[in-house]
């Protein structure tokens, strides 16, 4: 990918108290970091909430392209492209990956070719807050930049 690349990971109990921090970190990616690409999955409200924000934003930055990640081959799982997205993504060599270890291991794809991370991630135990810990080791050697959304709307990030 040599767009600039912003993937989202959060919880899926997200609720709509968390718009306005997320619509005010998509228009800063896009207007002060230059992201043009947005990746996101489609298992939880925090992924339907960055789709929501992302697809508004390309009303004023039609420039904006929006992704869905697909954990699992499309052959398998045929998925059409949702209203608003401009195309699907399924990470390469997730071929051989088991199906109850596929949405971890794509994710992890997404935070090792992002340059960008938007998250909402604050559950002591969870695959979300493992990603963004995993994300921030490589924010300090410069490789990603992470975003997390939970200490703006009253949850302890950590």
């Amino acid at each position: 990918m040599t767009e600039i690349t912003c993937f989202f990971i959060g919880h899926r109990e997200a609720d709509d108290e968390l718009l306005p921090a997320l619509t005010a970190a998509v228009e800063r990616h896009i207007t002060e970091y230059s992201v043009t690409s947005f990746m996101v999955g489609r298992y939880g409200n925090f992924d339907k909430l960055a789709a929501r924000v992302v697809i508004d934003a390309k009303k004023r930055h039609p420039e904006v392209t929006l992704t869905l990640l697909l954990p699992y081959h499309p052959f398998d799982r045929p998925i059409p492209v949702p209203v608003g997205f401009d195309g699907t993504f399924y990470p390469p060599g997730m071929e051989t990956v088991p199906k109850r270890a596929a949405i971890i291991k794509a994710n992890y794809y997404m935070a090792d070719h992002s340059s960008h991370l938007i998250a909402y991630a604050w559950h002591p135990a969870s695959n979300a807050r493992d990603l963004v810990e995993y994300a921030q080791t490589r924010e300090k050697k410069g490789k990603i930049h992470v975003e997390n959304l939970a200490g703006k709307v009253g949850k302890s990030s950590f």
